[in-house]
């Protein structure tokens, strides 16, 4: 099995439709430019899952952004998935984490989710701090945000991350389905809270669906490829100085020489030295020999 993927499903003959997600090079190369605090590893591996598997709901080109923020000693964490399943992801902190738990740490903090399709404006919602788990906090948002009812399971173990979810599809359609079959959404949903993390790291989405719901008819489809992928740019850098000013970017290189910048989520070095400074706001004029 591919651990690096994500598997569509659905349950034949009702309105229920599911996702299931590893990651497990893509976790490690993702964070392999930080010495995360394990509680920090652990939040960032199931928000990178909880990315991919939501936005593999959206019918949209773009991406999908979950972003943690708080005062304490927990600053940033963010996880960016596009809709070809590109993950990317950060964290910031201050001073030293050691026994406190994920809820301890954005406790007095800010859930945001954003979505960036490609040829329209972005659109951004808060997720409640509500819930015991990363996975109670955004099954809330879709349900009171979106009115989609949706399931998660979230597990990251340092080394994997994995996931499971399951959704009500909201189409007007797909009401005649749940008519004939009412209580599938209940007992789907019963069924998949006795899968263990053991299960959703270890089994093949063939033996872990066929385990997890026996008698329940299902088609799974051909998975996915989910990678790590930074698309920093050294343009991109040089847009973000343009925006800075030239005073600053004047004031940088008079007190350090060049300009040295690193890519929060891959840490990419990129350099500017002052001729190349200069170059961003003064238009080099060619010269050609006759």
């Amino acid at each position: 099995m591919n651990k690096d993927a994500l598997y569509p499903f659905i349950f034949e003959h009702t309105a229920i439709r599911g996702n299931l997600a590893t990651l497990q090079q893509s976790y490690q190369e993702a964070l392999q430019h930080q010495a995360l605090p394990p509680a920090l590893k652990q939040a960032l591996g199931e928000l990178m899952v909880a990315s991919a598997l939501l936005i593999s709901t959206l019918k949209m080109e773009g991406a999908l952004i979950l972003q943690l923020q708080s005062k304490g000693i927990l600053k940033l964490l963010v996880v960016e998935c596009n809709s070809e399943l590109e993950l990317k992801a950060t964290a910031k902190w201050t001073g030293e984490i050691q026994s406190q738990s994920f809820l301890e740490l954005v406790a007095d903090g800010q859930f945001v989710i954003t979505l960036t399709p490609k040829n329209s404006e972005p659109y951004q919602g808060i997720v409640a701090l509500e819930g015991s788990s990363i996975a109670e906090m955004l099954e809330h948002y879709m349900q009171r945000s979106q009115q989609i009812d949706t399931t998660l399971w979230l597990h990251c173990d340092g080394q994997n991350a994995s996931g499971m979810l399951l959704q009500k599809l909201p189409n007007q359609a797909d009401h005649a389905q749940e008519k004939q079959d009412p209580d599938a959404w209940n007992r789907v949903n019963q069924l998949a809270n006795t899968v263990t993390h053991t299960e959703l790291n270890t089994l093949t989405p063939e033996v872990l669906l066929q385990r997890l719901f026996y008698e329940e008819e299902i088609r799974l489809f051909k998975g996915r490829e989910i990678k790590a992928h930074c698309s920093c740019t050294r343009e991109h850098v040089a847009n973000m100085l343009k925006m800075l000013g030239e005073p600053e970017v004047n004031s940088i290189i008079e007190e350090q020489g060049s300009i040295q910048i690193n890519c929060d989520f891959c840490n990419k070095l990129y350099v500017f030295d002052e001729h190349e400074a200069s170059g961003l706001f003064h238009a080099t004029a060619i010269h050609t020999k006759h």
